[in-house]
């Protein structure tokens, strides 16, 4: 099957909802904050979309970065009907090329993820650190 990668800066948030609910992201996202979803596409750096011929969302990244140092993947989500096929690999590939090799590629994976993304050829960085959201 091809698939369509593109930036999509405009990402309307309904479909962004959408793909969350078919991906495994849905679970660690507000995604009954339409509001809030909204704000969080509209700050993003880097929003890289993956379509189906016809145009269905499959799968999204987004990222924050400074474009010169750190790029921060914020989310990766892909329907889970479409797993398997190697499109979150793309994703991650065509979001560090959009904010530049020169940048760290940095992420937080979810615990059902953490072993996705060394098989993808990302390397565990075990010094970390966060302040939890309060909301």
């Amino acid at each position: 099957m091809t698939i369509i990668y593109r930036l999509e800066p405009e990402l309307e948030v309904d479909e962004f909802i959408d793909v969350l609910r078919r991906s495994q992201l849905a679970g660690r996202r507000p995604i009954d904050e339409r509001e809030r979803l909204d704000e969080m596409l509209r700050q993003a750096d880097v929003t890289i979309a993956a379509r189906t011929p016809e145009g269905l969302l499959i799968g999204i990244s987004r990222a924050i970065s400074d474009f010169s140092f750190s790029t921060f993947l914020i989310d990766l989500a892909v329907d889970q009907a479409y797993q398997g096929q190697g499109i979150g690999r793309c994703l991650i590939a065509r979001t560090h090329e959009e904010a530049g090799y020169r940048t760290s590629l940095v992420l937080h994976a979810a615990p059902a993820a953490a072993t996705y993304y060394p098989h993808v050829g990302m390397q565990t960085y075990d010094d970390c650190w966060y302040i939890p959201r309060t909301d």
